[in-house]
């Protein structure tokens, strides 16, 4: 009997931060189209889209937001190049190659990356790689396009890791021999 109450109460622990977590999203989702919608009455929609422009400060303000749109989807495909060979190659790495031994050393530092924060990754990149790039690469800014990539990648390649080797731990044994007799 007790614990049929203790499981309601926990069930409903449980819907009620459900609950919480649900309405915060939507009071922030309510706030920011109230503050943004406004901008709609003096730029139309396609001029927001396709404008090339972002000067929210300006007299008359541009908000147009295609450069960052563009330069989102240039990022994420540099990141991308970057990180899925890398990720898929370090769990071949792990689950075909490695020593029994070092993959289990391996595998934890990889799974600690996973678990570090975007906003120290950011940091980092802002205080370590930018200085670097700029020396390195003998320009002004370090902040760009290739520091947003690599650290995004950097992000990204302990899940692909993560995915590929419970992937590659999935195949049958009997087709990882089929395929060694074929030549693979």
């Amino acid at each position: 009997m007790k614990r049929q109450y203790t499981d309601r109460g926990v069930h409903w622990i449980f819907a009620a931060s459900a609950l919480f977590g649900i309405t915060s999203l939507l009071l922030i989702m309510v706030f920011l189209l109230k503050e943004g919608l406004p901008v709609f009455r003096h730029v139309s929609f396609m001029d927001f889209i396709f404008g090339t422009q972002w000067y929210p400060t300006d007299d008359p303000a541009s908000f147009g937001i295609f450069p960052l749109i563009l330069g989102s989807v240039y990022v994420t495909l540099l990141s991308g190049l970057i990180a899925v060979p890398l990720g898929i190659m370090t769990a071949v790495y792990l689950a075909e190659i490695a020593s029994p031994g070092l993959a289990r050393i391996i595998k934890p530092v990889v799974e600690l990356m996973a678990s570090m924060p975007s906003v120290v990754i950011g940091f980092f990149a802002m205080v370590v790689v930018a200085p670097f790039m700029q020396k390195v690469f003998d320009i002004p800014v370090g902040l760009n396009m290739l520091n947003a990539s690599l650290m995004l990648a950097f992000m990204a390649v302990p899940t692909i890791c993560s995915i590929a080797e419970d992937a590659l731990f999935s195949v049958p044994a009997s087709l990882k021999e089929a395929s060694l007799a074929l030549g693979a």
